[in-house]
């Protein structure tokens, strides 16, 4: 790559955001980022501890600081969370700094992928996981449409099937 783009992968909580991610950036050798791990990294407590003590609006506020940050970088691939596309000013932002690659899955798949992860703030006290994903997927997946240059679906290949087609797509 002559010139260095930014990648940024969005897309709901099990769609394969950070595993994909680390799969593009070694094909394209960019540098991989997921802003959940970064806010970890810089608070030093995990993402269900930062919604415990500062509520969501808390960790949103977080997650808008680090994308910030992580745009600002030059050729990278950025793993975002599920809900970072619900405001309009990180919406902007990863329009503006990079190739937007929206990574869509079926709720079913969410829930199979999901179903044993502890680390999922708005899964874990969940009564029905389905319900809830269901709620998000109508919540964000516009907000995802609204801002993609690409779309790739997740739900029946592997991670580097996935990451082959968003390098096939973009023209890489």
């Amino acid at each position: 790559m002559a010139e260095k783009r930014n990648i940024f992968l969005i897309g709901p909580m099990g769609a394969g955001k950070s595993t994909i991610g680390r799969h593009l950036a070694d094909q394209l050798h960019l540098e991989f980022y997921d802003s959940d791990q970064e806010i970890e990294r810089r608070t030093g407590a995990d993402i269900a501890w930062v919604f415990d003590i500062e509520g969501e609006e808390g960790f949103r506020d977080r997650e808008e600081n680090v994308i910030a940050d992580l745009t600002e970088k030059q050729g990278i691939v950025l793993a975002t969370g599920g809900g970072s596309v619900i405001r309009k000013s990180v919406r902007n932002r990863l329009s503006a700094r990079g190739i937007v690659v929206y990574l869509e899955t079926t709720v079913d798949k969410q829930v199979a992928r999901t179903q044993r992860d502890k680390r999922r703030p708005l899964l874990q006290n969940a009564d029905n996981p389905e319900s809830v994903l269901k709620d998000l997927a109508g919540e964000r997946n516009p907000l995802y449409e609204e801002i993609a240059d690409y779309t790739v679906r997740t739900d029946d290949q592997s991670a580097r099937a996935v990451a082959n087609e968003i390098i096939n797509q973009i023209g890489l």
